[in-house]
């Protein structure tokens, strides 16, 4: 077995790449990977260096793990500020490190891309290995792989990682006919509520049109960009993802696209984008030029639960964060970073840490199904 750092994705075949995994997640697909670094999202100019480690045996691919070089934590949803702060004031360097992840996307998915076979196990320790080397070699302070899976989460506990607890909210499909139906397992009060956001929306004279793969146009990819764009800057100053890289995304995998729009008096005037797995929708980016009243739940929340029922959906993961969508419907879900550290007294300390962080993390998740909208009886 050979494996290699590469410092591009495209060094690999897209079809060498996605035949490794049949974990349908649009994130880990190599467009999608690919599209970052095509469109300058990913790049050393952003703190975000690829140095992706692919396994070959006979010269086919057999495995691979995606890894970035980063020197700053922005656009990774895991925050470990408070870490660098400690190497800072202990006289080291936390920057550079080394991650897997997917950037600027807070989605769980596989990181260890091993197919099935007799060897998968020994490839994943070849590659866990082959990272850990690397973090040596590139003067790196630790390895983390965020969002991780149960499977690969229990991989790197066992290896010595330490597990920290998140926290998002997610909306599971119980089967539902339609919108009213999951509304009707509501409280009354929280269901008129949502059915009074909804009205709101109607009754403003915006229109809504959901859009998939080729019928978004490289016209509306230009409208949604120019929404996206003016709100993220509003936001955080700073916006990470480029107008080539939805347009590639749009050219590549129109079969992962979902994009929502708002209309009113004939201009848009929002949108919504999310990406479609093989049973969870994904929302992802969002913008408006005006503020009309509920709009965001609309294009974000309801009109994407929508999308799921009457798609057979599974789940829908509407992002990171945002304690006021509990009583839209979403619930605490837990999510998973594993972390590894060279220095072994800054593991032993952070190891202490996580583990009271984990306490309270778990109180704070059953504090929160206690505001669930559900009805008690048919609590999901």
């Amino acid at each position: 077995m050979r494996i290699m750092s590469l410092p591009r994705i495209d060094e690999v075949s897209p079809a060498s790449w996605n035949a490794l995994t049949t974990h349908r997640n649009p994130f880990i697909k190599h467009e999608f990977l690919s599209s970052l670094e095509s469109g300058g999202c990913v790049a050393p100019e952003t703190g975000w260096t690829p140095c992706h480690l692919v396994a070959t045996q006979a010269d086919q691919l057999v495995g691979a793990l995606p890894l970035y070089l980063k020197h700053h934590s922005w656009g990774e949803f895991v925050f470990d500020f408070a870490w660098a702060e400690a190497y800072e004031r202990n006289s080291k360097a936390y920057y550079p490190k080394i991650i897997s992840a997917v950037p600027y996307t807070p989605a769980t998915g596989p990181r260890f891309l091993v197919p099935a076979s007799p060897s998968t196990a020994r490839v994943k320790a070849e590659l866990l290995q082959a990272a850990q080397d690397l973090v040596v070699e590139r003067k790196a302070s630790s390895l983390h792989c965020l969002f991780t899976t149960d499977e690969e989460s229990d991989f790197l506990e066992s290896n010595d990682f330490l597990l920290r607890l998140g926290c998002q909210y997610h909306w599971q499909n119980h089967d539902y006919a339609d919108f009213d139906a999951f509304l009707s397992t509501f409280t009354a009060e929280k269901r008129k509520k949502v059915k009074r956001e909804r009205r709101r929306v109607a009754e403003s004279g915006i229109e809504i049109v959901v859009l998939e793969g080729a019928a978004i146009s490289a016209a509306l990819w230009k409208v949604f960009y120019r929404f996206y764009y003016g709100t993220v800057l509003r936001k955080s100053g700073f916006v990470p993802l480029t107008l080539e890289f939805f347009l590639d995304l749009g050219r590549r995998m129109p079969e992962n696209m979902v994009l929502v729009l708002a209309q009113y008096h004939g201009d848009y005037v929002a949108a919504a984008l999310s990406l479609r797995g093989t049973d969870t929708l994904y929302g992802r980016y969002w913008g408006a030029a005006n503020d009309f009243h509920s709009l965001h739940f609309e294009l974000c929340y309801y009109t994407g639960i929508e999308y799921c029922i009457d798609h057979g959906l599974q789940r829908y993961e509407p992002g990171a964060q945002g304690e006021h969508k509990i009583s839209r419907g979403f619930l605490p879900t837990p999510t998973y970073s594993m972390h590894w550290l060279a220095d072994p007294s800054f593991q032993r300390a952070i190891a202490i840490s996580l583990e009271r962080e984990r306490e309270q993390m778990r109180y704070y998740m059953k504090e929160l199904s206690r505001h669930a909208p559900y009805k008690k009886s048919i609590h999901p």
